[in-house]
C-alpha cells in the first residue's frame, strides 16, 4: 500500500506549526482523545521545536461525557475546526443518527462546515462513521474497528471498506483501526510529514514500536504466546541486525530451532503477516532512515537495507512509498546535492 500520494512537509502557512484539531464527540473515549495529542505533541525538530499545535474542541465549550467515570472540559467550540491544517476525530459510543442512520445530526453538519476545504482528515476508530456521514469516503478505502466493519459496510455501501488492516492512509484522508491503531496512525502521519527519525523519536519516547505499517492485520488471533511456547522473537531482533546481509527463510527459522514450516505458521500468528513481508518492510523503513539522515549514495543504502541492488530498492520504495529514493530523500533532506549512486559525483536531475 502506497503511503500517500504526495511526500510534503506540515508547516502551516507563513512557516507557522501545522494545526492539527481534535474534535472532542459526547461519549468520547479519553485513551483516543489523547493519542494525538501525545504523538503529534513530542514531534520535534533538530533544534527541539514543537512541530505541531495540537487543539482540542468540542460541539459547545464546556464539559464532555466521556465511557469513563468522569467528564472533560473543552475550551474551544466547532470554529477552531476553521484554523484546522489537520483534524482528528476520536471514537465516540454515542454517535446517534451517525452511528445508527449514517447521517450528519444538524450541529454535527454545522460544525464541520467550519473545516476549510484541502484540511486533511483523520479518524480513529468509529470516528470515521462521522467522515462516512459527511461524504468524504465515498468511493474511497477506509476501515474502522474490525467488530464494527459489517455494520459500517451496510451503512455506507459506497465505501471501500478493508477490515483487515491497521489503517489507510488515502492522501489528505486517512482511517484507523480500533484504539492503539490510532497510535499507528498518528505516527505514520508524523513519518509522512517528517521522515522516520522524528517518528522513531517519538515512539521511542512514548515506549512503542516505531513502526506496525497499515497493510498489518487487525486481528491477530494469537497476538501472545501461550506459557511455555516457543515465539519468534528472537529470530526477528536477529534478522534486524543482519539486515544488510541476504537472510533466508531457514535462517530465521533456524534462530529458533524450528522447521520452516513451523516457524511461518508461528510467525504469522504473532505478527499478523509472513516473514518475506516483514522483512521486506523492515528493509524499507531502514532505507528510508539512511535515506534521510546519510549522504550514502543509492546503491549505498541499497546494501545497507539489504536489497542488494539499487534497482531492487527503487522498486520497493515505489511500491511502498510511490515515490522513488531520490525523490523521497529531497523531501526530507535541505541539501539536494546528493549522490545518486551512478559513481559520478553529483547528480540531482536524475529521479530514483
Amino acid at each position: 500500500m502506497r503511503e500517500s500520494r504526495e511526500i510534503k512537509g506540515s508547516k502551516g502557512s507563513k512557516g507557522r506549526r501545522h494545526r492539527v484539531v481534535v474534535l472532542a464527540l459526547t461519549g468520547l473515549l479519553p485513551f483516543e482523545l489523547g493519542i494525538p495529542h501525545r504523538i503529534f505533541g513530542r514531534a520535534k525538530d533538530a533544534e527541539g521545536s514543537s512541530l505541531y499545535e495540537i487543539v482540542t474542541c468540542s460541539l459547545q465549550p464546556g464539559p464532555v461525557r466521556t465511557d469513563a467515570d468522569f467528564d472533560i472540559h473543552v475550551e474551544h467550540g466547532p470554529e477552531a475546526m476553521a484554523t484546522a491544517d489537520t483534524v482528528v476525530i476520536p471514537a465516540s459510543y454515542e454517535l446517534g443518527p451517525v452511528y445508527e442512520e449514517g447521517r450528519l445530526t444538524e450541529e454535527l453538519a454545522a460544525a464541520l462546515a467550519h473545516i476549510r476545504p484541502g484540511t486533511r482528515m483523520v479518524s480513529i476508530c468509529t470516528g470515521g462513521y462521522v467522515l462516512a456521514a459527511a461524504g468524504l469516503l465515498d468511493g474511497r478505502p477506509a476501515t474502522t474497528h474490525w467488530s464494527s466493519a459489517e455494520h459500517f459496510q451496510r451503512l455506507f455501501p459506497s465505501v471501500k471498506v478493508d477490515a483487515d488492516v491497521l489503517f489507510i492512509d488515502d492522501g489528505d484522508v486517512l482511517t484507523s483501526a480500533g484504539v492503539a491503531a490510532g497510535i499507528d496512525l498518528c505516527l505514520h502521519i508524523v513519518r509522512r510529514d517528517h521522515g522516520t527519525a522524528v517518528a522513531n523519536e517519538v515512539a521511542r519516547r512514548t515506549v512503542v514500536p516505531p513502526h506496525r505499517d497499515g497493510g498489518q492485520a487487525q486481528y491477530i488471533r494469537r497476538p501472545v504466546p501461550e506459557p511455555q511456547s516457543a515465539t519468534t522473537t528472537s529470530a526477528r531482533a536477529w534478522a534486524l541486525s543482519h539486515l544488510h546481509q541476504p537472510i533466508q527463510l531457514r535462517d530465521m527459522a533456524g534462530q529458533e530451532s524450528m522447521s520452516v514450516r513451523t516457524f511461518t505458521r508461528r510467525f504469522r500468528e504473532e505478527a499478523g503477516i509472513s516473514p518475506g513481508q516483514w522483512l521486506t518492510r523492515q528493509r524499507v523503513e531502514r532505507a528510508r532512515y539512511l535515506l534521510e539522515s546519510t549522504d550514502l549514495s543509492v546503491d549505498q543504502v541499497a546494501q545497507d537495507a539489504g536489497f542488494g541492488t539499487a534497482q531492487s530498492m527503487r522498486q520497493h520504495l515505489q511500491t511502498a512509498l510511490g515515490v522513488p529514493p531520490t525523490v523521497y530523500r529531497r523531501a526530507f533532506r535541505a541539501d539536494t546535492d546528493i549522490d545518486t549512486g551512478t559513481g559520478t559525483g553529483t547528480d540531482t536531475r536524475t529521479p530514483g
